[in-house]
C-alpha cells in the first residue's frame, strides 16, 4: 500500500500546488489592476476626465454624463493620420469584438442611442477627433466604420476639442498657418482611456500592449467590478 499512498498523495500534492499558483497568480494581477487604478485617482477628483460637451456624428450633443452606467474606452485621434490611428483602432476593434462578443455582420444602433441600457455595449468605444477643422461628422461616420461598427465618434470646435483633451491630459499640435484645404499631420498622445461605470478613469493603455494583452486588461478590470473588488 505505500507504494499507491505515496503516488496518490503526490497526485494530489502537484494538483494542490498548481492550483495555488494559479490563484496568486491571479490575485498578484488584481492587486497589480487595484494599484494602477489607486494611482489613477486624485484627491477629491480623477486626475483624468471631467466635464465635456461635443456631438456624435448624428448631431447628438454628448456630455461626460454618457460615459456613465458603463465602461467607456476612450482614443483620441485623426482620420488623416497615415499609420498610428489605424493601427491602434485595430487594436481597439479587436478589443471591442473579443469583450462585446460582436457577431459577424454585427450592425450597431444610432450613436445617439447607443448609451441607452438596452443598447448599451459591454465596453463602448469612443474616438475623438484632435482635428475638427477636417474631421466632420460624415468624415468621421465613414472611417470609422472600416474598423468597428461600434464605434462612435465625437467632434466639435476646436476650443471644445481643447478643452476635452485637457481634461483627459492629452497633447495634441497642429501646425502653424494652415490653410484650408491643405494637408497637414497633428501631434498627439496615443493612449486608450478606460473609464468605469461611475465615469472615472480606471487606467492608460499604451501601444506597448498587444490587442489580447489590452482585452485581458480590461477584462481583468471589469471582472473585478462585477465582483466588488473594485477598492479604488
Amino acid at each position: 500500500m505505500t507504494g499507491p499512498f505515496n503516488l496518490r498523495a503526490a497526485v494530489l500534492f502537484l494538483t494542490a500546488a498548481g492550483l495555488l499558483t494559479v490563484y496568486f497568480r491571479h490575485e498578484k494581477d488584481r492587486l497589480e489592476r487595484k494599484k494602477i487604478a489607486d494611482m489613477s485617482k486624485g484627491i477629491g477628483r480623477p486626475l483624468i476626465g471631467g466635464p465635456f460637451v461635443l456631438k456624435d456624428t448624428d448631431g447628438a450633443e454628448w456630455t461626460e454624463e454618457k460615459l456613465k452606467g458603463g465602461f467607456t474606452l476612450v482614443y483620441f485621434g485623426f482620420t488623416h493620420c497615415p499609420d498610428i490611428c489605424p493601427e491602434e483602432l485595430d487594436k481597439m476593434a479587436h478589443v471591442i469584438s473579443r469583450i462585446n462578443k460582436t457577431p459577424p455582420n454585427f450592425t450597431a444602433p444610432p450613436p445617439s442611442t447607443i448609451t441607452e441600457p438596452q443598447n448599451r455595449p459591454n465596453l463602448l468605444p469612443l474616438f475623438i477627433t484632435c482635428d475638427p477643422a477636417r474631421d466632420t461628422p460624415d468624415v468621421l461616420r465613414s472611417y470609422l466604420a472600416e474598423f468597428h461598427p461600434s464605434l462612435v465618434g465625437l467632434t466639435g470646435d476646436y476650443e471644445q476639442i481643447k478643452e476635452m483633451c485637457k481634461q483627459y491630459r492629452v497633447y495634441f499640435s497642429t501646425p502653424e498657418g494652415v490653410k484650408p484645404g491643405m494637408d497637414y499631420l497633428v501631434d498627439h498622445s496615443i493612449y486608450f482611456f478606460l473609464m468605469d461605470p461611475e465615469g472615472d478613469f480606471i487606467e492608460a493603455i499604451g501601444r506597448q500592449h498587444t490587442p489580447d494583452a489590452a482585452a485581458e486588461l480590461i477584462s481583468g478590470h471589469m471582472s473585478d467590478w462585477k465582483k466588488g473588488l473594485r477598492l479604488y
